[in-house]
């Protein structure tokens, strides 16, 4: 069975239960299922490599003894059990004393979760579907989840949702391939959606992993933080895909809930690597956890002053998305930017065209590079040039790594030229600290409105019908005077 109709077979089903309204709880019901499946698979696993695992769940709430029978509980007996048995008691183990780490992962992907079907025989059928067609203790399976994971991203993008947490593959894989992050450094998504950065970072540690030790150290040096119950519940499934089998460092929380103050120096990471979101606001009082001169509700404001507080001193990095309304901002965002100038070295912003993040927003975004300790001498800026061909980028035609060959080529010997400028530290402070500079190499065409181009355009033809009758009139004057 393909990705697409494994997806469509469950949504069919899904569809016909008056329970489920719309793709988006449609989505979140099958991520659950997958997780628990998941889940189950990897216990067999765990059971043979970890010595005297035990499970954290009951033996009745395993998907081996509820789910794996296709002749199992079905109609009204499922339902109950799902809603009354079953989700309470994975609940409770986010709260529980005495929970094993395994445990309490499974507590924090259900502490926001719904059971939205009504109809125990069309559940039955769904769980089946997924039990029949997925062994994620098999390689190929597993691989065959990612390409689940990336058909369920695409369905979320259609329902409107996923603007906040999906940022293109292209995106993560190039930034980190220029972080180039090294075992044993710790690795932070403040914002993690459902773990793009994170999965791009732990596919590129995983080179450099030798022994079982080495795995461990990977383990306990990726962190994220997500406050949506749905990303967050992707990202930890697809952490277990890649071998973090204990992803606790995945929380379910709101970075920007703590005070700022609160995070110390053994809460510093080496690096950060994110798409905070922009555009939105925080609620009331969230504000409040920030010094007075970050203080704003604008969420992407807020999560930079965050960033750059958590970066380590002198070793930390990271690499930042963010909309142009930052470059150009005032208020909280001069602030931020006075400071990454003078505290910071700001060495590169890779200035991204439009459609990049299609269909969800158009707005015009950058990856901000930059360096804890020091000061910034100049700002190092790219454009990235459209595809040859390409007006904007769409689902059909999206953004690919091999597109960041040409910064991959530049990044260590970096010259000006059609898409590359720098601009000193001292021309950005007489701006007060604006970083909306356009590429010099450019010349920008004005587009001016139709009514004033119609307007010029009738002047013009008046002076030429003018000039022609002079000149008609002088050459019969001429003619005249021959005779």
């Amino acid at each position: 069975m393909t990705i697409a109709t494994l997806v469509k077979t469950i949504q069919d089903i899904m569809r016909k239960d008056v329970g489920v309204d719309g793709d988006a709880q449609r989505i979140s019901q099958m991520v659950w299922l997958l997780f628990l499946k998941i889940f189950d698979d990897k216990e067999q696993e765990w059971k043979v490599t970890i010595k005297s695992y035990k499970s954290p769940l009951q033996t009745r709430f395993q998907w081996s003894s509820w789910a794996a029978d296709s002749e199992g509980i079905t109609g009204e007996e499922l339902i109950n059990f799902v809603n009354n048995e079953l989700f309470p008691a994975l609940k409770r183990l986010a709260t529980t004393a005495g929970v094993s780490a395994h445990g309490k992962v499974v507590g924090g992907v259900f502490e926001d979760a719904y059971n939205y079907m009504k109809s125990g025989t069309l559940l039955r059928q769904v769980v089946n579907t997924i039990q029949n067609d997925l062994d994620f203790n098999s390689s190929s399976d597993r691989h065959f989840f990612n390409d689940i994971y990336e058909k369920i991203l695409a369905d979320l993008q259609s329902a409107g949702n996923a603007g906040e947490y999906y940022t293109p593959r292209a995106v993560t894989q190039f930034m980190v391939d220029i972080i180039n992050p090294k075992l044993g450094e710790t690795i932070l998504d403040p914002a993690c959606g459902t773990g793009g950065f994170l999965t791009s970072a732990i596919d590129h540690l995983k080179k450099q992993i030798n022994n079982s030790s080495d795995k461990d150290i990977l383990n306990k040096t990726i962190f994220g933080v997500e406050k949506k119950p749905l990303p967050h519940m992707l990202a930890i499934t697809n952490m277990m895909l890649r071998d973090i089998d204990v992803p606790t460092n995945i929380r379910h929380d709101n970075t920007l809930s703590r005070p700022l103050k609160d995070y110390g120096p053994k809460d510093r990471v080496d690096i950060v690597i994110t798409n905070p979101p922009f555009g939105g606001m925080e609620e009331y009082g969230i504000e409040n956890n920030f010094p007075k001169k970050y203080q704003t509700r604008e969420t992407a404001d807020l999560f930079m002053a965050l960033i750059m507080h958590r970066l380590k001193y002198d070793t930390g990095r990271a690499a930042v998305v963010l909309p142009d309304g930052f470059l150009f901002g005032e208020g909280a965002k001069t602030t931020l930017k006075k400071e990454l100038i003078e505290e910071f070295n700001l060495h590169t912003i890779v200035r991204l065209p439009k459609g990049v993040f299609s269909p969800y927003t158009g707005i015009n975004t950058n990856i901000l590079f930059f360096d804890k300790g020091g000061t910034t001498k100049n700002v190092w800026f790219f454009e990235h040039p459209y595809p040859e061909g390409y007006k904007s980028y769409s689902r059909g035609k999206p953004l690919t790594i091999e597109e960041f060959e040409r910064e991959k080529k530049w990044w260590n010997k970096r010259k000006e030229n059609e898409y590359a400028w720098k601009v000193s530290a001292k021309d950005i402070e007489a701006k007060n600290f604006n970083l909306d500079f356009k590429n010099p190499h450019i010349v920008e065409i004005t587009h001016r409105a139709p009514e004033e181009l119609m307007k010029e355009y009738e002047e013009i033809s008046k002076q030429l019908s003018a000039t022609r009758d002079a000149l008609k009139m002088e050459l019969m004057q001429a003619l005249g005077s021959s005779k």
